[in-house]
Formats: C-alpha cells, structure tokens, sequence
C-alpha cells in the first residue's frame, strides 16, 4: 500500500487497538487501559485491534506472548482483528513479517533529507537525552554500527486531536529531539514501527498513559515529514498515571498486581475488575471490563468529544 493511500481511513475512529508488549506478564495498569480502549471503543462505535509489539525479540518469552491471550480470554476482552493464538501470531501477525514495510518508511524518510547518523552510545546522553552530538559530523548512513536519528525542530507545533479536552500548543520534549527511528544493528526503532502499523491497519484512535505523550508527539511529528497521510488525524486519549491508595504506580508487571497472579489465585473476571478499580477508590465496584472501562473514563472527566 503507498504512504499516501489514505483511502482505508476516514476522518471518524473507528479503528482502535490493543497494543501490549510480549516482554512481561500482564498487569493491572495493562488493564485498565485496555478497559478504557474497549469503552472508548464502545462509545464511538469502533472496532478493536489486537497487535502486539514483539520488535524487542531479547525480552519476548513464549510464556509472556501465551499471557496475553490468557489473560484477554479471561478478562472476555473483545477484538475484532489480530492473531487469535500464539501460533497465529507468530505465523501472521509478528512485527518480524513486516520488516519490508518498515524499510519502505525509512527509504521515505531517508529521501527526504530527515535522517542523520549517529554512533553515539547511552552513556553519552545528558540527564536521558540527546545532545545532538552528531546531527553535523556528517557520518555515512551505511556506515555499520550507526543508529539513524530524525531530525527535529524544537520549535515545531504539533496538531493533537483528542478526547473531551483541547490541550495547548505542543512542542516536542527534550526527551524526543533527534530520535532514533533505527537501531545500529539495523532494525527499525519503536516510534517507526508503532507508526507504520498504525497506517497500515488504519487505526485512528489511541489510549495511552500520559506517560507517553512524548512517544505521541514524536510519532505526529515523524508523520509529518512522510508523504501525505491520515496519521495526524488520529485521535487519542492520554490518562493519567495511575497510582494507589499508598501512591505507588500501577505498573508493575509481577507479585500481586499481575492479572496471571489473580488468575492463579482463583479471582473471577468481576473480582479481578472490582480490585483493580479498588487499587485507586476503595468504594469502586466495576463488574466486567466495559464497566471498569467506563468507571475510569468518567472518573477522569473524558467524554466522547473530538477535540
């Protein structure tokens, strides 16, 4: 499908997705984001993807990837496209089949005079970001070893469409200048690929933690410079991070606060709903994952209003 086919995509959601990583277990915070992405869904009538983001093929565990199903088996978490086993997945939906399509970003990119090279390692960044050490060295893109980085503008505004509020003008954070959109052992980086397959399956609304709201303005900003295409008429959602009672993160992706350790422990799928909304209001009693999904969306104050 060329960049600028944007003909499988309208103006409207009506594609949303799952998007879970196979490099831990499923927790609470997976959840509740799920949750909100099926109520969201719910409400504005659109249909559900699963993909799950294996580019990380260090941390994948088959034990994590089987996980996933598990656990969206259990929950009776709906989708209407995407792997339905692990085998399915593996087979015909695993980031690795779509390699030539990321190529197909980068070339575009690339042609677009938007990359530079980088052999700079980690320890060379300041205070987590970078500096821009080698935007003018002028080093060989097909040099072995190198990252490529995008260029940014610090002083672009990126456009955001998004649910029930308008946010101000944004810039992209320290944290997102020159980013990497390929890694030195030649793969493509998770902003590139998160954003080749959001085009290419037509997703046009996204739940994510405000946590990674950086990750959503870079990956506008890098739809930018691409040929014309539907991405920055995509519409999200950030929550809030979630915390706890005693004020830690709903994040952790073992012990109590993994839905595999629930599971093992007998909880049902209401159980499992009611305690994960308790970890944030004690007197919460969602059911089922749609009632979670919507318990969180008006505890937050969204709404289903385009902005």
């Amino acid at each position: 499908m060329p960049l600028s086919d944007t003909s499988h995509i309208a103006q409207a959601p009506r594609l949303t997705r799952l998007a879970p990583t196979p490099s831990g277990f499923l927790h609470v915070g997976n959840l509740l984001s799920f949750a909100a992405t099926i109520a969201l869904a719910d409400r504005l009538q659109a249909k559900v993807l699963l993909r799950i983001d294996d580019l990380d093929r260090d941390r994948l565990r088959p034990a994590y990837l089987q996980d996933i199903f598990d656990t969206l088996h259990h929950m009776h978490i709906p989708w209407h496209q995407g792997p339905r086993d692990p085998e399915d997945f593996t087979g015909n939906w695993s980031q690795s089949l779509r390699m030539a399509r990321y190529a197909e970003f980068l070339d575009a990119l690339r042609a677009g005079g938007h990359l530079f090279a980088c052999d700079c390692s980690r320890t060379q960044l300041v205070d987590g970001n970078y500096p821009g050490t080698c935007r003018h060295k002028n080093i060989p893109l097909d040099q072995p070893g190198v990252a490529w980085r995008l260029i940014t503008s610090p002083d672009a505004i990126i456009p955001m469409r998004s649910i029930g509020k308008k946010r101000p003008p944004m810039r992209l954070p320290p944290s997102m200048y020159d980013f990497v959109v390929r890694k030195k052992n030649g793969e493509p980086a998770y902003q590139l690929a998160s954003v080749a397959d959001d085009l290419q399956f037509g997703v046009n609304l996204v739940v994510r933690g405000e946590d990674l709201l950086p990750s959503t303005l870079g990956q506008l900003y890098l739809a930018s410079l691409l040929p014309p295409n539907p991405f920055p008429q995509t519409v999200f959602w950030h929550h809030p991070l979630l915390e706890g009672p005693s004020g830690h993160k709903l994040s952790k992706s073992a012990g109590d606060t993994s839905i595999r350790f629930m599971r093992e422990q007998g909880m049902s799928p209401a159980e499992i709903c009611t305690a994960a909304a308790r970890m944030i209001d004690p007197g919460a009693r969602p059911q089922n994952v749609l009632e979670l999904g919507n318990w969180l969306l008006q505890r937050e104050g969204a709404d289903d209003r385009i902005i």
